[in-house]
């Protein structure tokens, strides 16, 4: 008997949007991301000029598996933003939220970031958990960020130190 199959994290590329945007309309009905706001995000995450990283994790099949957690970061100069973190219902708890934004601070450490950002939903305690476990600290909140419903908006900032996130590259 085997135990259960580890995703693999790599780079996300178009050929995942569909996939990916079958996840996000699952998990975030109300306010999902476009196809256009995927391919926009891609657009920049590759080249000598990247300002993106976005990553899938992926679980390990023959011809490819089911996409079961994506990430994405945004640069510019020294700050970057968590644009978002997402896993399957059924990947909750295995630790994959926290392998995706080891995955954006290493990529953070890359673009030479001092701080990362991000929003994260007031009622979402879980993320919140996550992303205090990795040193982020709240600095404000949003009224009204999220629609509908209104509902606001932690904004949470970690500051990077040097060399701070170690590991190895993924390749796609």
């Amino acid at each position: 008997m085997t135990g259960p199959v580890t995703p693999v994290l790599r780079e996300m590329r178009w050929w995942d949007i569909d996939p990916v945007l079958a996840l996000e309309r699952e998990l975030f009905p109300e306010d999902a991301w476009s196809r256009g706001m995927f391919w926009s995000e891609l657009a920049h995450a590759r080249g000598p000029g990247a300002t993106r990283r976005y990553v899938v994790a992926e679980l390990p099949q023959d011809g490819g598996g089911r996409i079961v957690g994506y990430a994405g970061l945004a640069s510019s100069g020294e700050q970057a933003d968590v644009q978002t973190i997402a896993v399957a219902h059924d990947h909750w708890g295995t630790g994959l939220g926290g392998r995706l934004l080891t995955e954006l601070l290493r990529a953070a450490t890359a673009f030479e970031c001092a701080e990362v950002m991000l929003e994260c939903r007031v009622d979402n305690v879980r993320a919140q958990k996550l992303y205090e476990r990795f040193g982020f600290e709240p600095v404000g909140v949003r009224r009204g960020y999220y629609q509908p419903g209104n509902v606001d908006a932690l904004v949470m900032r970690l500051t990077v130190p040097e060399n701070s996130v170690q590991g190895t590259d993924i390749h796609g």
